[in-house]
C-alpha cells in the first residue's frame, strides 16, 4: 500500500472521532403515543445531575396530543432518561368539573423505558402530563425527610 494512502486511511478515523466530539449532544426527547398519535418533545427544563449546567429552554416547551377520552396515554423515554430515577405526574378533570392530581411511583434506574397512563373511564378529562427526571440534588422535606430536585421535566397538554 502506499505510504501516504495508509496514513491516510489510519488518520480517518481519527479526524470522525475528533469530528463526533465536536458536536454537543442533543437534549433527550420524550414520546407520548395516543390513538395512533405521537410526538416528541423537548425538554421544558433540562440540567445536568446537580442541576447546575441547564439548556436553554425551548421556544414552545409544552407539546400537545390529542388523547380522546377513556384512551390510554403512552410514554416512551430515552435511556438516558430511564437511567435515572423518573416520575409521571398528571392533572385531570373528573365528570363533576373537579381537578385531580396524581403521579405514578418513582422508576427506579434502569428498570423502566416506558409507562402507560389511563384515567377513569367515567369521562374523567386527561388536561396536563409532565415527565420528570430527578437530579443528585438533595433538599431538606418540609414534612421531614429529603426531596430529590428534578433536572428534567417534559410537558404535554392533551387536546
Amino acid at each position: 500500500m502506499h505510504r501516504g494512502l495508509k496514513s491516510l486511511l489510519l488518520a480517518a478515523p481519527l479526524g470522525i472521532a475528533a469530528l463526533a466530539g465536536c458536536s454537543a449532544p442533543a437534549d433527550p426527547q420524550v414520546t407520548f403515543y395516543s390513538h395512533g398519535d405521537a410526538i416528541e418533545v423537548a425538554p421544558a427544563r433540562f440540567c445536568d445531575a446537580t442541576g447546575e449546567q441547564c439548556s436553554p429552554p425551548p421556544a414552545d416547551p409544552v407539546g400537545e396530543l390529542r388523547v380522546p377520552e377513556k384512551a390510554p396515554l403512552q410514554i416512551s423515554v430515552p435511556g438516558d432518561v430511564a437511567a435515572t430515577p423518573w416520575q409521571v405526574a398528571y392533572i385531570y378533570r373528573g365528570t363533576n368539573g373537579e381537578e385531580i392530581d396524581g403521579r405514578t411511583p418513582v422508576f427506579t434506574p434502569d428498570t423502566r423505558h416506558s409507562y402507560t397512563l389511563r384515567v377513569p373511564e367515567d369521562g374523567t378529562r386527561l388536561e396536563h402530563v409532565e415527565v420528570q427526571q430527578y437530579s443528585a440534588v438533595l433538599t431538606a422535606g418540609a414534612e421531614g425527610g429529603v426531596d430529590f430536585g428534578i433536572s428534567g421535566t417534559w410537558v404535554l397538554d392533551p387536546r
